[in-house]
């Protein structure tokens, strides 16, 4: 099933069914206004939902209309929690490796996770506002899950069993105000602005047996200011899948339906494959030559994010944003 939220007049946007091609949509205000009202009703409001998805994919709905994914907000345009997690260790050893450090053995234990800013994300089709291009703009290609109730202590079995919908992710980052941020021994908050998320939300079952092992294994296209930029595949060098990553969120604290737990950054070894993100090119100019030449974003640059089912078909829809001066 594939869920979206068209903007309107209220902060949580209105809940759409969407076609399994993307090509139609269609209201369903008897079921739930938006998609954390969904949520928060699940078992309830998912056989219902699943009943117009296969009406919609058959054409028998007459209410449908042509989707646009423009008019599309994130999925939840605000959400009770947005943590991500850094479960790509690739990407953790270049940027380790960059400034001459050793990576903790922990890490391979114990997953990365910082608690991001829910309270308003950025349409997947918005802009990218920038007040400084000093601060160092850059994007961050991911997948992401919607959890349902997780109750405190719940292991990655059961965690995996919560997992409602999958999305990609823009995880926006202001690279030059970590390092000082970091310093403080307290993480990341200024360095993390709002978030984008794909235009649609899928449930597990959509990506058939590419969803294994609670891992999305299918690549991450990436293009930037219309050029190829990366396609590493999300399944690959995944040191903690989604079910953990979600149990560790839960080791001390219950998560409420409308939870999103990120991946991260997504990373393999091979170079071929490109980059989901600026500052790993950077590092690996800084492995090779001493200096990283890559420039983060100024105004004017795009990104467009997407991924594709084994026959070429977009699954999630596309991200695809430009940096515009905050006015």
């Amino acid at each position: 099933m594939k869920l979206a939220t068209y903007q309107n007049a209220t902060r949580d946007g209105q809940l759409m069914v969407v076609s399994r091609d993307l090509r139609h949509a269609v209201a369903v205000p008897q079921i739930a206004a938006n998609l954390q009202a969904a949520l928060d009703n699940w078992a309830q409001a998912e056989p219902q939902l699943q009943e117009v998805y296969a009406s919609l994919n058959q054409g028998a709905l007459a209410s449908a209309v042509a989707f646009e994914q423009e008019r599309c907000h994130s999925p939840l345009p605000r959400a009770y929690q947005w943590a991500d997690g850094s479960a790509y260790l690739n990407h953790v050893e270049l940027v380790r490796k960059a400034r001459g450090a050793e990576v903790p053995d922990s890490f391979y234990h114990d997953p990365l996770m910082y608690q991001g800013g829910s309270d308003a994300f950025l349409p997947p089709h918005a802009p990218i506002p920038l007040r400084d291009a000093a601060w160092g703009l850059d994007f961050e290609g991911e997948v992401a899950v919607i959890t349902g109730d997780v109750p405190l202590g719940a292991d990655a079995a059961e965690c995996g069993s919560h997992i409602r919908l999958l999305m990609l992710v823009n995880d926006v980052t202001l690279r030059n105000l970590i390092p000082n941020e970091l310093a403080k021994g307290f993480g990341f908050f200024q360095s993390k602005p709002a978030t984008a998320f794909s235009p649609v939300a899928v449930t597990p079952d959509e990506l058939g047996a590419a969803w294994q092992d609670g891992k999305v294994h299918l690549p991450l296209l990436v293009d930037y200011n219309d050029a190829f930029y990366g396609k590493p595949n999300a399944g690959q060098e995944m040191q903690f899948n989604f079910p953990q990553l979600v149990a560790h969120v839960a080791k001390t604290r219950e998560l409420v339906a409308g939870s999103i737990i990120g991946s991260g950054t997504i990373s393999n070894r091979e170079r071929s494959t490109g980059s989901c993100c600026l500052a790993e090119q950077r590092m690996i100019e800084i492995i090779d030559s001493g200096a990283a030449v890559t420039p983060f974003m100024k105004l004017g640059d795009k990104v467009r994010i997407e991924m594709k089912d084994a026959q070429g078909a977009s699954i999630f829809g596309v991200i695809a944003q430009t940096v515009v001066a905050h006015d």
